[in-house]
């Protein structure tokens, strides 16, 4: 049990560190910088999970941010889109469909640019995004090689990167993040 755990952990490092940060990272930041309106974020099962926690880290550290469930954006919630948003949809295979039908939802409601993520360079999404940050070909250390662990690490890893970056250039202080964060430890931390 010990080797497996340490297996999976050493596998799930080796997913981050493998990320290939080059210039459509660099894009990406500048167009999270530029955006006038809000990031959305969207992404179903393990991806959606991390595109809340993506929109979370993006809000809480100045750029605005909400997620958007892609069934909730087939009833209606697609409505929060303006010209001005950019779109950030994740997945690891680039075809699920919900989230496919949300982005292009969202582009024929003028979003400003999509911001795809995923592991598949031929997917549907990157054919969609208009800035593609690829995580690559991950083999998950799940002993049935299906559950997304490893490449559900490394797309959130990328999130955070995006967020912190974003948050560096902008020039966000602590003063920033404290009128952001005003209960619990972190909002104490940042007012002291």
């Amino acid at each position: 049990m010990i080797n497996l755990a340490k297996q999976i952990l050493k596998a799930e490092a080796e997913a981050i560190l493998g990320l290939n940060i080059d210039h459509t990272f660099s894009d990406a930041v500048s167009e999270l910088l530029t955006c006038k309106g809000k990031v959305i974020t969207t992404g179903l099962g393990k991806a959606g999970y991390l595109a809340r926690k993506a929109a979370s880290t993006f809000s809480t550290t100045g750029t605005p941010s909400i997620y958007l469930h892609p069934a909730d954006a087939s009833h209606g919630d697609v409505g929060v889109i303006s010209s001005e948003d950019v779109l950030l949809a994740l997945s690891n295979s680039g075809a699920t469909r919900e989230v496919i039908e949300t982005v292009r939802f969202c582009k024929s409601l003028g979003a400003k640019r999509v911001i795809g993520i995923t592991g598949k360079l031929d997917s549907k999404l990157a054919e969609l995004s208009d800035i593609l940050l690829n995580i690559g070909q991950i083999k998950e250390p799940c002993p049935l090689g299906m559950t997304p662990s490893a490449s559900a690490m490394a797309m959130l890893a990328l999130c955070d990167a995006l967020a912190l970056v974003t948050m560096e250039q902008r020039g966000f202080t602590k003063k920033d993040f404290a009128m952001r964060h005003h209960g619990g430890y972190l909002g104490e931390k940042s007012r002291g």
